[in-house]
């Protein structure tokens, strides 16, 4: 398994110079693509923050074979690649080991692309689906997705007297994936670069379709300094929010248990999106959140069990 070491050593796949945001947590996510393996990799980008802000007209900030495609269809459009090189591996036209993935936001994957999503993983694509999870459609001016977490103040849920924000639980994608039977699927996140690379390499090596969850706060979405958003993103695994799992041929490994409970309360109110939540009339969204939090955490503990 990749050491930091190696991590470090290794060229990215993607270079500075981009247009993320300062202190975006993505582009951690998409340097380490070509670190953690050594076949050949074709990423391919629906329509989101990392794809506006990697390619600018004449620039890329990408190192691999790069497509973008449509907010919607990132899967399909993989999947025919994938296809293609199938063909030509078939038809002795090349010998190269060439490994696909496919990127998209919460956006683009909870919601939008859902759809091509699971048409890809059940067909059997031998490519990885990574979703950067930053919990609202960021990049057209922050509104509520699916991913979106209860109480979360949003411009599609604005908080008033009659509302404290979002009002619904987030989907869980990564069990819906699970009900794929995918060889493997897991959750990840950007602040433990030891684990996310190990489930980036078991997921682009692997011969068949994959998915990988990757937790990547939002700066001004989540409305926190641009220095904090690794340590947001710790403080959601501490929690328990985003717990770090996989599962492989349908078996649980809880990869984390934090060794304190930490009340979710420390991970809302360190984000403006939860500032509301410190007001009366809005205070027992927290206690809402912490039960499903709980009930999640007992969920995945009975599965390992």
């Amino acid at each position: 398994m990749p050491t930091i070491q190696k991590l470090a050593a290794e060229e990215g796949a993607y270079s500075s110079g981009h247009r993320m945001c300062a202190g975006c947590t993505v582009p951690i996510l998409a340097r380490m693509l070509t670190r953690v393996t050594d076949h050949d990799v074709v990423v391919g980008s629906a329509t989101g923050c990392l794809e506006v802000a990697s390619s600018v007209f004449p620039y890329s900030a990408w190192k691999v074979p790069w497509i973008h495609t449509a907010f919607e269809n990132v899967s399909a459009t993989v999947s025919g690649a994938e296809a293609m090189y199938r063909v030509q591996r078939r038809k002795n036209r090349t010998d190269k080991k060439i490994k696909f993935v496919a990127i998209g936001g919460d956006g683009g994957t909870y919601d939008i692309g859902i759809q091509s999503l699971s048409a890809a993983m059940e067909r059997g694509h031998d490519m990885l689906y990574i979703c950067y999870d930053n919990g609202a459609y960021m990049n057209t001016g922050i509104q509520r997705s699916s991913a979106t977490p209860v109480g979360a103040a949003t411009t599609t849920t604005p908080v008033g007297s009659e509302s404290s924000g979002k009002r619904r639980p987030r989907k869980d994608l990564t069990r819906i994936m699970v009900g794929h039977h995918l060889e493997y699927v897991a959750q990840g996140s950007i602040h433990n670069p030891v684990d996310l690379s190990n489930k980036l390499q078991k997921g682009i090596e692997l011969d068949g379709p994959a998915f990988l969850n990757v937790i990547c706060p939002c700066i001004p979405g989540w409305r926190i300094d641009p220095a904090t958003g690794v340590n947001s993103a710790r403080l959601a695994v501490e929690t328990r929010f985003w717990p770090l799992y996989e599962v492989e041929n349908g078996e649980y490994r809880l990869n984390y248990k934090p060794k304190a409970h930490v009340p979710i309360e420390e991970w809302l109110l360190s984000q403006g999106r939860f500032k509301h939540l410190k007001k009366p009339g809005h205070s027992q969204v927290i206690a809402e959140v912490q039960k499903q939090v709980d009930e999640q955490w007992d969920w995945l503990l009975a599965q390992e069990g």
